[in-house]
This record gives C-alpha cells, structure tokens and sequence, in this order.
C-alpha cells in the first residue's frame, strides 16, 4: 500500500545526497515482538558476497546512518544523517571509491553468483551518484527535518532492538539536537543547505503541499519522539528533549516565513528528473507505456468487479448492483478501533493454512506480527505498511504489519473508512503480510540471501510486484465480498500507474485524478489526498511500482508455465522466486529461465 520501508523513513535526510535506492526506499522503522527465526547458514559465495558489500555499507552509512542502523549494520546507532556542507559532493567521491574498489574484485572474481552481486552494487553506486547529480544540479535542497529525526529515533526505539541498542538513542538524540561536541542541530543544517542555494532561481523549489504537510505534522513527530522516550524509560533526555521542542518551532517558523512563500503550485517534475524517479523504483519503460498498459488493466479489472458486485450484493443482502454502492454498503460495517487487531488476527490466521493446503509458497512454522500505528507513525507514513526485522544480525525480530486509522496532517478530515470493515482484511494481510512483504523480507533472512540482493538491490518493482503477486495467488480462496475488495485494490494499482505519470507529464490535473480515485477506485477523501500525494511530492514514480512489478512477474510465470507443461510447479516457483532477493525483473526473468526451467526440466 506504500512506497515501502519506507517510507522510507530517513527520507527527507537521504534527498540530499541522494542514496542507494535500498536506503531511500527502504530504511524505516519497526516495532515487532521477538520471534524465534533462525537463520539457515550462507552459503560461502553469501559469505564472500557480504565482505565486498562492507566496501558499499562504509561509502554510503556515514551519510545514512539510521537506515543502515535499522538494518542491523554495527557501528552506526548513535550516528545520525550528513547535511554537513558538501555532503552531496563528498557522498558521490565515497561512491565512487566503492565503485572503483568493487571493480577491481570484479577483475579478479570467478564465482558467477558473487560476480553478480558486485555487477549489483557497482550499479547501485552508478545509480547513486547519477541521482545525486541530477538532484543537486536542479533541485532546492529542502528537508522535512522533523520527520528524520522522528523516523531515526524509532528506528532504535522499538520492541524489536536490544535493550543495549536502545540505549544509544540519547546519544543519536543529542546529535540531533546539537547537544554532542562537534555537533550542530539538524534542523540548523537542513536551513544552512537551503540557505545555500536559495539565490540560484532555476533550481526547483519544494512544492506548497509538501512544505504544507511537513509544517502540519511537526508536533506530532515531537509529541511521537517524546511517548517514545516515555515507553522506553530512557532517562536523561530532558534537556535534549526541550532542545528538540524549541529546535522544531524555530524550524517551522522559518519554514513558514521562507519556505512556503516561494514554494511553487505546480507539482510537475521535469522530465529528467521523473525519469531518474522512476529508474530508481525499478521501472525502465517509458511512461506513457506504462500508462498505457494500466488503462486497459483498470477497464478490464472494473469490468471484473461490476460482474461480481451483484453476487457479493446477494450474498450479504444489500441493496445494489453497481460495484461502487456495494463497495460503500461494506464499509458500513465498521470495525471499532479497538477491535481492528483482533478481527484481522482471525483473518491472518486464517490465511496460512490456506496457503498450505493449496501449496502456493512455504511460510515460517510461527504467527506473524500486525498493530495498529501511533499517531507520529501515521503522519510519517498515512497507509498501511510492512516494516521490516533487521537484515543483520537477526536473533529472532520479526517485521510487523502496520496498520494506520488516518492522516493526521488533514486534520478533522484525517479518519479513513478504507481499512476498517471485515472484506477488506484479506486482500490487505496477504499484501503487507503473508504471502506477501511479510514473506518476503522473513525469506532474505532465514535463507541466507546476500546484501547485495537485499539492501543494494532493492527496487520496487521487485517487492510491491511480489506483494501484488501474493495478493493475486489468494484471490481464489477468499469470501466472494473479500474477492470484491482484492478487484478494488488491484483497480487502485491500475490507477496509480495511470495517474501519477500522467500528473508529472501533465496529462490530467489533480482535482480529476483525484475523482477518478474517490468515485470509481471508492477511496475515502482522506485515502485519496495520501494518494495524490504520493504522486505529486512524497514518493512520485513509485506508484507505478506496483502494477509493473505485478505484471512482469505474471508474464515470467506465463512463460514459465508454457515452458514446463506438466511439470510446472507453482510452489517450485514462488519459492524460487522467493531465494533471488529483490533482483530487478530483468535478472529475475534470466534466473528463472536459466536455472529453474532448466532444474525442474531436468526432475522425473
């Protein structure tokens, strides 16, 4: 349901140097309970793999701390983000550094496995340095610094992290706040950046809604690092909590004396910078294709909906045919706030031995995690989401489903009615749990799979693909009135492939796209806002992820299934799908022709 991990919680901070796009995507908070998850033994190309990806971790970590922190990589709890001065500068020569040093065990490597991941990360650090480029040269550097501390605070502070981890947030807290020898507030440094640049009238400024969004949740980030330090009786903190208060006004004031006044109105990228967008995701076609393609998947899925709309009506009694009055008569059975995690576990449980019995994919002998979210949580991230367990050093932490009730930046208009009537809990578990991103992130864990594939690989189109894939996969098996709702989400994924490149190529305004999402999609006013949002300024390009990820991996299996008659193994397949990490589709597709089809070609 969102530009994943996030949402990609360092966000604002990484903007400005421009990071692997497996820290600008994903790096974000959790909070799950300790689970036992033991991780089978890497094999030793994995082993190998991951000593070449420290070369990437120390280029990029210094700049990204609390990301590669979140992950579980040592040395970096008390660190927080570089906005020193010429931090886009400094970060490109450390990548290219890694790039020069990554090249030269190219020359030497012969394990085809291990070639691969340095070819991964020697691209990870092209894409780097080409998006900071690009970002530097024609964008007003401004930073939502709020919301990174906010998000680098929870990363520590969360059930998940050790006891001795936690510990560290006063002194990560300190840093931000300028408390620490050497050090200068964050919200002083994201000024000084904009400040810098602030002369050079051809660089894109921020736009109205985002500096809007950022100035209306800076008290609930405050209020959110203040219960966050309460729940975990971190003492000490009072000095530098009164510093964080004071530092956040005096940056809301400036951002709304300087900032908002020269933001522009027109939330169109420039062509250069929506296509570097949509690379960094995962996407490498042309957008007008892509929204091509999404037209005549959201035509036939509407079609689809409107055929089974009167049998959910039937069935539950309601008083209508066509499928947006269905859709609204089964938001009508609200669930209660407080009982939303007990009516959803009875969902979740519900789905693995279904998912067993029909043999779609293996999943953890163990119930998975799901909450619903804090306010500051929901203002970071206003959809549902996966968070994910560390990546390194995993002793048990599992990733949690989180669940928000609405965007506080819109204020009385924040509550959504989309997440919270039993049909929709189906199609929502799968996505952000099993067999979807749940499944996913606890796959790279528990089987060994390198750095490379997961932190430098990550795109997109890979883990939305698959969560949508997931989704799909458990269509069948659900009530007619959850079938209805997985038709409804699947129409939202066509949707934002259709708006949000035509939004950034000018293509349709945002009062018409947001109508299509409120009136044929059946989106809450508040879920279509975050929606146009996400188009326009929080993750633009991402979006798209989604319905092509989805659809690359349906043509990979098409394929598969004519290469394989008799013998295709549907959960062969997934779980191999599963073993490759977050590859790109293209490497995906090559793994699958060249070493499953062959592998289960060869079985009796």
């Amino acid at each position: 349901m969102k530009p994943l991990v996030l949402a990609l919680a360092i966000a604002s901070a990484l903007a400005l140097v421009a990071p692997s796009p497996a820290l600008a995507q994903a790096a974000a908070p959790a909070t799950t309970e300790a689970a036992p998850a033991p991780a089978k033994p890497s094999p030793a190309w994995v082993e190998k793999s991951n000593e070449y990806a420290q070369i990437m971790i120390k280029a990029q970590a210094p700049f990204a701390p609390e990301g590669f922190s979140f992950f579980g990589i040592p040395g970096y709890d008390d660190q927080v983000s570089d906005l020193k001065p010429d931090n886009a500068k400094r970060f490109r020569a450390a990548n290219a550094a890694a790039k020069a040093e990554l090249q030269q065990k190219l020359q030497v490597e012969r394990d085809p496995d291990v070639r691969q991941d340095l070819e991964i990360m020697i691209g990870a650090a092209d894409d780097a340095i080409e998006s900071s480029e690009l970002n530097e040269r024609l964008t007003l550097p401004f930073s939502d610094a709020p919301q990174t501390v906010f998000s680098g605070m929870q990363g520590l502070l969360s059930e998940q992290t050790p006891a001795e981890r936690r510990a560290r947030a006063l002194d990560r807290l300190k840093r931000y706040v300028g408390l620490t020898p050497d050090t200068t507030p964050l919200t002083t440094l994201a000024r000084e950046r904009y400040e810098q640049r602030v002369a050079d009238k051809a660089l894109l400024r921020p736009t109205k809604l985002e500096v809007e969004q950022a100035l209306q949740n800076v008290d609930t980030y405050a209020a959110g690092i203040r219960k966050l330090f309460e729940k975990y009786k971190i003492t000490g903190a009072d000095e530098a909590l009164a510093a964080l208060d004071k530092q956040f006004k005096d940056y809301a004031t400036w951002a709304r004396t300087t900032v908002l006044p020269q933001a522009r109105s027109d939330t169109r990228l420039p062509p250069a910078l929506y296509a570097n967008q949509l690379k960094q995701v995962g996407i490498d076609l042309d957008p007008k294709l892509l929204l091509q393609r999404a037209e005549l998947e959201f035509m036939e899925t509407r079609a689809a909906m409107q055929q089974i709309a009167p049998l959910v009506a039937k069935q539950k009694g309601i008083d209508a045919t066509d499928y947006r009055e269905v859709i609204r008569a089964l938001k009508k059975d609200v669930i209660a706030n407080d009982a939303l995690e007990g009516d959803y576990r009875k969902v979740i449980d519900a789905i693995d031995p279904i998912i067993h019995k029909q043999r779609i994919v293996n999943v953890p002998n163990r119930p998975m995690q799901m909450r619903l979210g804090s306010p500051a949580e929901s203002a970071a991230q206003p959809a549902p989401h996966f968070l994910p367990a560390p990546l390194v050093g995993n002793t048990g932490q599992q990733g949690t489903f989180v669940l928000p009730l609405g965007n506080p930046a819109l204020g009385p208009d924040a509550a959504y009615d989309d997440f919270n009537y039993p049909s929709v809990a189906w199609t929502l578990s799968a996505h952000e749990g099993r067999p979807g991103h749940e499944l996913q992130f606890t796959a790279m864990v528990e089987r060994g799979i390198s750095l490379a594939r997961t932190l430098f690989a990550f795109n997109s189109v890979n883990v939305e693909g698959w969560a949508l894939y997931a989704e799909a996969e458990m269509v069948p098996y659900e009530p007619l009135d959850g079938q209805l709702i997985a038709l409804q989400f699947r129409l939202l994924r066509a949707a934002r492939a259709m708006l949000d490149p035509m939004l950034n190529l000018g293509l349709i305004d945002r009062e018409r796209a947001g109508k299509v999402l409120t009136d044929d999609v059946v989106l809450s006013k508040a879920m279509a806002r975050q929606e146009l949002d996400r188009y326009t300024f929080n993750s633009p390009g991402q979006a798209g992820a989604y319905f092509y990820g989805y659809s690359r991996i349906m043509e990979l299996r098409m394929e598969t299934e004519l290469a394989l008659g008799d013998k295709f193994d549907r959960l062969a397949f997934n779980n191999f799908l599963l073993d490759q990490g977050l590859l790109p589709p293209d490497q995906l597709a090559k793994a699958v022709r060249e070493q499953f089809v062959p592998a289960q070609k060869a079985k009796r």
